[in-house]
């Protein structure tokens, strides 16, 4: 394939499993973020506020954003990015948390389910 048949789109997946070492601080930090957001409207203001108060995931989805992940990378631009947060159970001897596995069990000429591309008829750019 040349590169002009290639797509100039890049999928970058991170999956990070964080231990939650400090839960006041993260709080504390999470809730600085949403009151210096000048944009956020007051009601989405007062919930996000109520979310991060009871769950450290709602905190560090607040505090997480993929433009700090790419926004000094060179030759770059964040085309579209989404990200959540969750609890989990976590035993880093359980074949689950195998890093260095593949994730997905898909061939190497196939592309993981909701990949760019896969539209209804799963065509491709």
């Amino acid at each position: 394939m040349t590169t002009s048949e290639t797509s100039r789109y890049v999928r970058l997946r991170v999956d990070l499993v964080l231990e939650i070492a400090d839960t006041e601080a993260l709080t504390a930090a999470a809730l600085e973020r949403i009151a210096a957001d000048e944009f956020m409207p007051d009601e989405e203001r007062t919930h996000a506020r109520s979310a991060v108060r009871e769950d450290e995931a709602e905190a560090i989805a607040y505090l997480v954003d993929p433009f700090d992940l790419v926004g000094e990378v060179p030759g770059v631009d964040l085309a579209q990015a989404s990200w959540s947060s969750e609890q989990i159970e976590y035993d880093p001897d359980a074949e689950d948390w195998d890093l260095d596995e593949e994730d997905g069990d898909y061939e190497e000429d196939e592309s993981p389910e909701g990949s760019p591309g896969d539209g209804p008829d799963g065509a491709r750019p």
